[in-house]
């Protein structure tokens, strides 16, 4: 085809009237469909520098692959679904986790789907609706509980999936987890090193299993150490952040209130620093916070504060690949991944 008809042919495509398909894309490059094909797929039995000019070419006709017909004939809709909750812990958490999925399906041809996961709806009815409809190559939900509906669900159908979380199932799953465990025993220990006896933490809702290793590694290191340890049972992450700020107030009006606090994410830390700010302490000298970092946002916090990270761009990036993986048939003791918090201790800068 010559650089005239390629350029009609993409006019055409702009005005709706000549939408280029593979078929194009071989005449302009002067190969069979099937090579176009397994090029465009980044098939490795087809030559790295045959791919990117072919790649070249069809970016310049302006082709798109038709992911209907794709589906006809593959079955797959190279489509990963992902269920997440508006409302979370660290206001960065969708951002820098769909930055790392991105990231990591990059030159795969997936797509990725996003779905509000409602935390008071019925959880497993989206999950029904996209394996009945065949929505999705493959789920990934978070906020993942003890014994999850919608993982025992697609485990019974033999459906792909990621949690962001473990369960306590006995069939294994694939996962990718934060080690919440070893992230508060951390902050309790330099909480501890700051002179610190009674601390505090508004924990997520049991029914979360990351809520069940904070509650269990707290308490475990709060033995350990001989100190006080205060769960509010008030309210945990997903309350209103007045009532958090309500129930935090009530702690230091009597006696021996909490004079280190551990916050889980972003929302919680600027919450206990906006109260404490309120009732004149000062971070440092008559309480001192430890806080988990998700992102860049925490380096703006102010006063400034010592923070433990969890990389969830790192763990978007762990769960593509854990995916794409589990899609290709690997074994799911190869699929668990247990992210550890990045140390030393950091300021917030």
């Amino acid at each position: 085809m010559s650089q005239k008809n390629a350029g009609t042919t993409m006019e055409g495509a702009a005005e709706g009237h000549a939408r280029p398909t593979l078929r194009t894309v071989a005449a302009e490059a002067g190969v069979a469909v099937t090579t176009v094909s397994r090029a465009l797929a980044d098939d490795p039995r087809i030559a790295e520098t045959t791919r990117k000019r072919i790649s070249a070419i069809a970016d310049k006709l302006g082709y798109v692959p038709n992911r209907a017909a794709q589906r006809l004939r593959t079955g797959r809709t190279k489509v990963i679904s992902l269920l997440i909750n508006p409302r979370h812990e660290f206001l960065s958490f969708t951002s820098e986790f769909l930055g790392g999925m991105y990231e990591g399906l990059s030159g795969t041809g997936y797509s990725i789907n996003i779905t509000a996961d409602s935390l008071g709806d019925d959880r497993l009815e989206t999950i029904r609706n996209i394996r009945r409809h065949s929505l999705a190559d493959a789920i990934v939900f978070t906020r993942t509980e003890c014994f999850d509906d919608r993982a025992r669900y697609l485990l019974e159908h033999d459906f792909p999936f990621v949690t962001h979380g473990r369960t306590d199932f006995m069939t294994p799953h694939p996962f990718v987890d934060f080690d919440n465990e070893a992230f508060v025993r951390m902050a309790i220990a330099r909480l501890v090193e700051k002179g610190r006896k009674h601390i505090c933490i508004v924990m997520p809702n049991e029914k979360y299993t990351f809520g069940q290793h904070l509650r269990f590694g707290a308490r475990q290191a709060a033995t350990d150490h001989g100190m006080k340890l205060t769960i509010p049972t008030e309210v945990d992450l997903d309350s209103e952040p007045d009532d958090i700020a309500a129930t935090l107030r009530m702690l230091h009006t009597g006696p021996d209130a909490p004079d280190g606090y551990v916050c889980v994410g972003e929302v919680s830390a600027l919450i206990t620093l906006a109260f404490l700010n309120d009732m004149g302490l000062a971070e440092g000298q008559d309480v001192d916070v430890v806080a988990k970092r998700a992102s860049p946002i925490s380096n703006h916090f102010r006063p400034r504060i010592e923070t433990i990270d969890e990389d969830l761009r790192a763990t978007g990036r762990a769960m593509a690949k854990v995916l794409l993986d589990r899609i290709s048939g690997a074994p799911v003791e190869d699929l668990q991944v247990l992210l550890q918090p990045e140390g030393p201790f950091s300021i917030s800068r």
